[in-house]
């Protein structure tokens, strides 16, 4: 049962709920009890995206429509370069749903900066990403997710990796009436190498649910998670990571934190991480903090004449500012940094 399907069908029996353990958190079969109509074909020129001019290209995809450049994308061999891809939801109370292959050949390296834009209201969207990178390929993935307030949007990345290859991901986030942005990796070992992190800033009634399932299958692997939120009003966050070891995967280097910030007695957060490990020689472990701001930071900073409200907004920028500085690209970590700072001043 998925998004996808529901919308390709019409048929809300095929939306995933809280039956589902997964699902529990971001339940859709509760929310839609009918699914719109099909979304428009979007003509207008696009205004540009949260990465303005980076990169090299532009793939845009409106309304799940192919506008600017193809249904696949691959990188050859020894080559380098910079993709924005953006999905652009621009017609009301609708559906649809789009698909994108991305093939990372050898010793390649992709920075693929990827946005959800929600330039309308009361759609239903869902993106399927297929990834795979080949033996030493490289690939960031940077995301920055800003649908519209009562928007459904679900965005599904599968990568396979294969050995000696590199994938890193941030994700940022603020959230809709129902979101979830997932990812699923199968790796290797082999020297690959694994960087999942994420931010979501949420108020109102947003919600926003990060899931990620790594699957370790063979030795001398690594992967490093970060994620961080921060949730006001009577917004939801939702995290969830799972990390499994298999058999045989010996040497896996598996670590994974989450860590968000509370501001509201209404605001939820509800965190899910998990460790399956069924190889002996391996160094793996999670945390996982939720709580409030610091208040002996907050009473130092107000101390030295700091108004509260700036205080905390320091403070809350300085706690996410250790995910953006993750980062590799240094245009998109800026993009990140003020993409950060507009969030946090709009929920002052």
């Amino acid at each position: 049962m998925t998004l996808a399907a529901a919308i390709r069908s019409g048929d809300v029996t095929l939306l995933p709920g809280k039956r589902d353990e997964d699902w529990r958190w971001t339940d859709l079969r509760g929310l839609l009890r009918t699914l719109p109509g099909p979304s428009d074909e979007e003509t207008a020129p696009l205004a540009p995206g949260p990465f303005g001019a980076l990169g090299d290209s532009e793939i845009a995809i409106v309304n799940g429509r192919i506008r600017d450049g193809a249904a696949s994308l691959t990188v050859g061999a020894g080559k380098r370069c910079v993709v924005r891809l953006r999905f652009v939801a621009t017609s009301s109370e609708s559906r649809h749903e789009a698909r994108m292959t991305i093939n990372v050949h050898a010793g390649a390296e992709l920075t693929l900066l990827e946005s959800h834009e929600g330039q309308a209201h009361g759609y239903v969207t869902a993106a399927t990403l297929d990834l795979r990178l080949a033996d030493g390929a490289r690939m960031e993935r940077i995301v920055v997710a800003e649908d519209g307030e009562g928007a459904v949007n679900v965005a599904c990345a599968s990568a396979v990796l294969a050995p000696n290859s590199k994938f890193a991901q941030t994700i940022l986030t603020d959230g809709a009436r129902r979101q979830r942005l997932e990812t699923c990796l199968d790796h290797p070992g082999g020297g690959a190498e694994v960087r999942l992190d994420g931010i979501y800033v949420l108020k109102g009634q947003r919600h926003a649910d990060l899931t990620t399932v790594v699957e370790h299958a063979g030795p001398d692997g690594s992967t490093l998670q970060l994620t961080k939120g921060v949730v006001d009003g009577q917004a939801r966050g939702v995290f969830q990571g799972r990390i499994v070891v298999a058999e045989g995967a010996d040497r896996t280097d598996a670590r994974m934190g989450h860590h968000a910030l509370i501001l509201s007695e209404r605001a939820e957060v509800d965190a899910k991480p998990e460790l399956e490990i069924y190889a002996d020689d391996v160094a793996c472990g999670h945390g996982n903090t939720v709580g409030a701001l610091d208040a002996e930071a907050l009473f130092y900073a107000r101390q030295r004449g700091m108004p509260e409200p700036v205080a905390r907004a320091l403070l809350t920028e300085a706690f996410l500012g250790e995910v953006v500085d993750r980062i590799g690209h240094e245009g998109a970590r800026e993009a990140a940094r003020a993409w950060v700072a507009r969030r946090l001043e709009a929920a002052a």
